[in-house]
């Protein structure tokens, strides 16, 4: 399994963190600076095992999360246009009819599960 683009990051806060140079992390784990640097620059793809040897020599525990992955409908974009063209109050105007829409609906749906 390979880490994702933000175990870079991680390895490098925790060296930062733990006020270590590339060097002295590099001493702790027994392996060379190069490594630790090719890692932090994205370079190079090192397995989990690898990053929880190297995140756990600067004092720290490699903890993974997972989030939902955020997926933008396209469509939702082809109104930026227009709505960039408008005046600051038509924006209001449009946010303030929206409110109204979906004030409505959640009524009505409100009102359904009650049935």
């Amino acid at each position: 399994m390979r880490p994702k683009s933000c175990f870079p990051n991680a390895l490098a806060e925790a060296r930062s963190r733990a006020g270590l140079s590339q060097r002295a992390l590099a001493e702790r784990a027994g392996t060379a600076q190069s490594v630790v640097a090719r890692i932090e620059l994205g370079e190079s793809s090192p397995t989990i095992r690898t990053l929880e040897h190297l995140v756990g020599a600067a004092g720290f525990e490699l903890v993974p999360l997972l989030r939902p992955k955020l997926v933008l409908d396209p469509q939702l974009l082809d109104d930026v246009p227009r709505i960039l063209a408008l005046s600051p109050e038509d924006r209001l105007r449009e946010v303030r009819n929206l409110n109204r829409l979906f004030g409505t609906a959640q009524r009505v749906d409100a009102r359904t599960a009650r049935s």
